[in-house]
């Protein structure tokens, strides 16, 4: 008599079809599946046993219900805080989906297999995970009790293929025209730093931009985890490491910003300056180097005082850090996302300093919606365009 065919969810189901493939040693294709529901006593017919197998592989060795998300070539973001509280971001900020888990027990569950993929602990005595997944897919997963309820899982998608800048006109990230002075600015060789909040796109246009640096510039990224994926064809990549379980093995952002000064880089780049490293980066800036990187800010306006409170952290005085500050950077792009969940370049400033010494930004061009509106440090900012770019011509834009 045939046996009830249970959900694919079913952890019974599961567990023994994970059961058989593990006492096998068999890679958990489509056809083995298949054969392991066989081994339970299914007696299906081919397109129930096709189908069955290609949703129990996903729980498996996929992403699960996720799976059909993650795959929409528009998601920026997966977050599941319940069962049937799956939230995706397409880039007009967050939406409720019709993505459900069966229980509780199944988030967890793919939270500690994707962590196990990436090659993370994941357990009570280690409740969460932050790694990167092998397709670039950024996790971050919390178990209870430190989550209440439910186990909280995000997933930020990295996508192969980086925007072009036209691109990001044609989104309206860029006004119109103001693709002439970004490129105008990578023309120039200045440094710079693109800052906003989280979610405000601020890897997505740091990639676009070193898509336009000259074929002939070798480019090395640090990062915390990787994800910029700039268009380029001399990119090194750089990536830092947890401690193993002894606590052993520790690689740092400022790590790899020591080791990035010695791989003779044309431009060195920091994913997201947030800890230590940002004294050797603004020491290499002092000494040649040009560079680049990104920065959690409110407004343009503060990133040199989180500059500053990163700086003192780890140990610059205050009067050091502004000095090597005004002599390193010469640009902030600051991008924030409007009620609708649109990104856009909200305001590009220029650095100066104050008659007590200390670096402040001033505005220079803000977002509107036909072109850039020129601030009191436009002026500034078409010197240093023009200045560094050694022809005697006065640049067009």
């Amino acid at each position: 008599m045939r046996a009830p065919l249970q959900a694919p969810g079913d952890p019974a189901l599961l567990d023994g079809v994970r059961r058989r493939l593990a006492e096998s040693g068999a890679e958990p294709t489509p056809a083995r599946v298949a054969q392991a529901l066989r081994e339970q006593g299914r007696v299906l017919g081919d397109a129930e046993v096709l189908g069955t197998a290609a949703r129990l592989r996903s729980e498996l060795v996929g992403s699960g219900p996720l799976e059909p998300l993650l795959a929409d070539a528009s998601v920026t973001d997966v977050l599941v805080s319940a069962p049937d509280r799956v939230w995706v971001d397409r880039g007009g900020g967050l939406r409720l989906t019709g993505v459900t888990f069966p229980d509780a027990t199944a988030v967890r569950r793919l939270a500690q297999r994707l962590a196990a993929v990436a090659g993370r602990r994941l357990d009570d005595a280690r409740p969460w995970a932050d790694a990167r997944l092998p397709d670039g897919t950024r996790l971050h997963a919390v178990l209870p009790p430190v989550a209440v309820d439910c186990t909280l899982l995000s997933l930020r998608v990295v996508r192969p293929r980086a925007f072009t800048l036209d691109e990001l006109v044609t989104a309206g990230t860029v006004p119109p025209g103001g693709d002439r002075v970004l490129r105008a600015l990578l023309d120039a060789r200045l440094s710079f730093l693109v800052s906003g909040g989280t979610g405000s796109g601020k890897t997505t246009l740091l990639s676009a931009l070193l898509g336009l640096v000259g074929p002939d510039e070798r480019i090395v990224l640090a990062e915390d985890s990787a994800e910029l994926r700039p268009d380029h064809p001399h990119v090194v990549r750089l990536e830092t490491r947890p401690p193993n379980q002894e606590g052993a093995g520790l690689v740092t952002l400022e790590d790899l910003v020591r080791q990035a000064l010695r791989m003779r880089p044309d431009r060195l780049v920091v994913g997201e300056v947030r800890g230590s490293e940002v004294v050797h980066l603004l020491a290499a800036l002092n000494t040649g180097h040009e560079g680049c990187g990104t920065v959690h800010a409110n407004a343009a306006a503060d990133v040199p005082a989180r500059l500053e409170a990163l700086g003192t952290a780890a140990g610059l005085d205050r009067a050091a850090l502004h000095s090597q500050l005004a002599a390193a950077l010469s640009v902030v792009l600051h991008l924030v996302r409007d009620r609708a969940g649109r990104r856009r370049i909200a305001e590009v400033h220029v650095l100066e300093r104050d008659p007590s010494g200390l670096v402040r930004t001033v505005p220079a061009l803000r977002w509107a919606k036909d072109a850039f509106d020129r601030e009191r440090g436009w002026e500034r900012l078409r010197g240093l365009l023009h200045g560094e770019s050694g022809h005697g011509e006065e640049p067009k834009w």
